[in-house]
């Protein structure tokens, strides 16, 4: 049996014996690029293997992980409510307190040799497909800070599958932004953010973190959408009273164009909306709306377009998304057999 054939039977294999997930919190791990890559998976109670299912991919901040992420944002809890699958990626870095993901913004480790992230995520997504149903028309991505920032590296290079993104508190990072197609975004953000700050990198700290302002961020996804340049703004009730208040600002697109919305959050810090911070490190988190909530809606109205080219083949229910005939079977079987009998 040649080396080819044995690689392609081992895949093959670890593709047969990969155990379909049921309802609960389960730990993944997948090979990218060479490297072992780790991620949380929440099955909601009511999920149905036959059903295809939604997916939301949520992607952590700087010095954070995936645990940390599904604790913060809540989002494994709106998971169970509206029924789709939570997703939380862990990025790597020199040491697990400075696990980021490669999406630009921080020049010291941009010098580094990285993992290729967009990679990655979409290794996740084939893996994801063969554990669970995966509704490839509705996979979306959401995260906070640099995770905000990844998300719209995967707006700009894989928007095949993805099909619509949440960032919080992270603009973007990467040099250009253009999409292959409009990817619809829903973007919230504090003004009063000491981190990802609104206007941009201060000149103390432009050094080491790069990021586009709030108002760029928002004019180049306006731009890629085919949006008006003027947002409609709706000043919402303030109907906590946290030191925050909330403008909705709306770019409405033109034919074929795509949704941008801004939630701007006056008196708001590094925060998720709707759910507790540490306010004495990262700012005020405003109570007046929730994150999670609007960004569930937002991605029920934003489902992939049937028309887009070059999606992954890998949809099917994990229990027959490799359904070889038992012959074949057979025949991979006795073959790795006869090559380990040979080879020890």
């Amino acid at each position: 049996m040649s080396l080819l054939s044995l690689a392609m039977a081992t895949h093959l294999l670890a593709a047969l014996a990969a155990e379909p997930l049921g309802p609960g919190d389960h730990s993944c791990r997948l090979e990218s690029e060479g490297r072992t890559r780790t991620f949380l998976v929440h099955v909601p109670p009511d999920y149905d293997p036959g059903r295809p299912t939604p997916v939301v991919l949520i992607f952590h901040g700087t010095a954070m992980n995936a645990r940390m992420m599904a604790t913060l944002t809540g989002m494994s809890k709106k998971a169970d409510e509206a029924g789709f699958i939570a997703v939380y990626p862990n990025g790597t870095g020199p040491t697990k307190l400075i696990w980021t993901f490669n999406c630009g913004g921080l020049a010291e480790l941009e010098s580094m040799s990285r993992p290729d992230d967009v990679a990655f995520t979409a290794r996740l997504l084939d893996e994801l497909a063969s554990l669970v149903h995966v509704d490839s028309q509705r996979v979306f991505a959401t995260g906070l800070s640099n995770g905000g920032m990844m998300c719209y590296r995967l707006a700009a290079e894989l928007s095949d599958r993805i099909a619509a993104i949440a960032p919080v508190a992270g603009t973007i990072g990467i040099e250009n932004y253009q999409p292959k197609r409009p990817v619809p975004v829903i973007h919230f953000h504090g003004t009063s953010d000491a981190i990802i700050t609104w206007d941009g990198p201060s000149e103390t700290t432009e050094t080491i973190i790069s990021f586009k302002p709030v108002d760029e961020t928002m004019r180049l996804c306006a731009e890629a959408n085919r949006c008006r340049p003027t947002p409609v703004t709706t000043d919402l009730p303030d109907v906590v009273d946290d030191g925050t208040s909330v403008t909705r600002q709306e770019y409405r697109p033109s034919q074929a164009g795509a949704d941008v919305v801004l939630y701007k959050i006056h008196g708001g810090g590094h925060s998720w909306p709707g759910q507790a911070s540490l306010e004495r490190i990262l700012g005020r988190a405003t109570m007046d709306i929730a994150a999670n909530d609007l960004i569930w809606d937002f991605f029920q109205k934003h489902p992939l377009h049937e028309n887009v080219e070059g999606r992954s083949i890998a949809t099917r229910p994990a229990a027959s998304r490799f359904a070889l005939p038992p012959r074949v079977t057979r025949q991979i079987l006795h073959g790795y057999r006869s090559h380990s009998r040979a080879s020890f």
